[in-house]
């Protein structure tokens, strides 16, 4: 059976949507746990014109079909000879926030609009791949902890290169939602109005963007790699008509050094 996890890499610590992934180029490593950092810059939250810059930790850990990692949180990965995979899991979505926060979705032109929470997410990925250079995947999350919607996104990824070293990736997402989450993330409520002196906005379920992302995994030796990923956005007129979004299009690019045991 081939090994067709997708190891995610990257912490996402200041955007709510994002899918960026890093493969592990050594296939035949079921059991291995790898630590490390990376330089990321992204919008301060979904359809902001600010950029934040940080530096983060990143961990992924793997037994055989179980996973443990930054991005998706607990989970298991179930495949099939045919090329048929599915992937469980439990994460952690870290909210959004009406300030500045260094390492949290947020900003000071979302004052009054109030603190979306924290939540614990359970996500599910069917994907089906096709040749060892392209996949397909429909995925879907939804918060346990709280009352904020389900977005889903299907997507294709193409990998145009790979070697022992070095693996090369494009993956073309559309994103959609139900109309709680749209107007969670992207609407304004008759007391956020209130509060921070933006127009009303609701907006219906159905799709809401693309997101289109590049990564390069670069292995110097059994332990050492590299990544470089970059993420570009786009949100369609559903979501980008509310007053929250000021810049339809957005960039997301990390880069980081990771310890494989």
């Amino acid at each position: 059976m081939k090994n067709t996890f997708r190891v995610s890499t990257f912490p996402l610590l200041m955007l709510p949507t994002l899918s960026i992934y890093a493969k592990d180029i050594n296939n035949s490593m079921a059991r291995s746990f790898t630590i490390g950092m990376a330089a990321v810059t992204a919008p301060k939250y979904s359809g902001s014109d600010e950029q934040r810059w940080g530096v983060a930790p990143y961990f992924s850990g793997r037994y055989d079909q179980f996973f443990l990692n930054s991005v998706h949180g607990l989970g298991i990965n179930l495949e099939s000879d045919s090329g048929l995979y599915l992937i469980s899991s439990l994460g952690y979505n870290g909210g959004r926030y009406d300030n500045d926060k260094k390492y949290r979705s947020g900003s000071d032109k979302l004052k009054g609009m109030g603190k979306i929470n924290p939540t614990l997410n359970t996500n599910l990925i069917l994907g089906w791949e096709i040749t060892d250079w392209a996949s397909v995947e429909a995925a879907a999350s939804a918060p346990l902890t709280d009352s904020q919607g389900i977005n889903y996104n299907t997507s294709v990824t193409l990998t145009p290169y790979q070697s022992e070293s070095d693996w090369i990736s494009i993956q073309a997402s559309a994103l959609f939602g139900d109309s709680r989450y749209l107007n969670t993330w992207y609407g304004v409520s008759e007391k956020q109005s209130a509060n921070s002196g933006k127009r009303r906005y609701n907006t219906s379920a159905g799709f809401y963007g693309t997101d289109l992302g590049l990564t390069w995994s670069h292995q110097l030796n059994s332990n050492w790699s590299t990544n470089l990923t970059y993420n570009y956005s786009w949100l369609s007129g559903r979501v980008s008509k509310g007053p929250i979004v000021r810049k339809r299009e957005g960039s997301i690019a990390a880069v980081g050094v990771g310890y494989t045991f």
